[in-house]
């Protein structure tokens, strides 16, 4: 006690259940001080991961579906979800499964950086899939193959001849 009141620092119990008990001089307030900033930093550096959705057409162009891949795996890079939903309108809902070729394409060209959360599914005049971010694989490969694929030599390779 006396050497706590000579440097001016608190005697703080850290071990009351040991015997002989165990104390440490220290100042508390400091302590306390540095533990509240050592919380913050952690809670502000957690990611937090959203869900981004990217509409899609049964009819879309080439060009177009290799853009919003070549998004979708920047999301997927960043540690994001990522949701499709394909939009069918008038007697687009008589051939789904040109649809289903589309979703299927991209969850194939997606496949290094993703894993499927939800299977393409109908609801309604919707289609959707999810994919989350694939944490097998370190951040720089995942980059580096996110910039090989959204080349323009991948466009040909999302879509099928006939779909376009």
């Amino acid at each position: 006690m006396r050497l706590a009141q000579d440097a001016q620092l608190d005697l703080v119990e850290v071990s009351p259940n040991s015997s002989p008990p165990v104390c440490r001089i220290m100042d508390y307030g400091k302590w306390k001080y540095q533990q509240s900033k050592k919380e913050h930093k952690n809670r502000s550096s957690a990611h937090k991961s959203e869900l981004k959705g990217i509409r899609l057409r049964p009819k879309i162009d080439v060009h177009d579906l290799t853009i919003k891949v070549g998004k979708a795996r920047e999301f997927l890079v960043e540690g994001h979800k990522v949701q499709f939903t394909m939009l069918f309108r008038g007697r687009e809902m008589a051939h789904r499964e040109l649809g289903m070729r589309v979703m299927h394409k991209v969850r194939d060209t997606l496949e290094q950086v993703s894993k499927v959360e939800a299977e393409p599914r109908m609801m309604g005049r919707r289609m959707t899939m999810a994919l989350a971010p694939d944490r097998s694989g370190s951040k720089a490969e995942m980059k580096a193959t996110a910039q090989k694929k959204t080349s323009s030599d991948s466009a040909r390779e999302v879509l099928p001849a006939t779909a376009r």
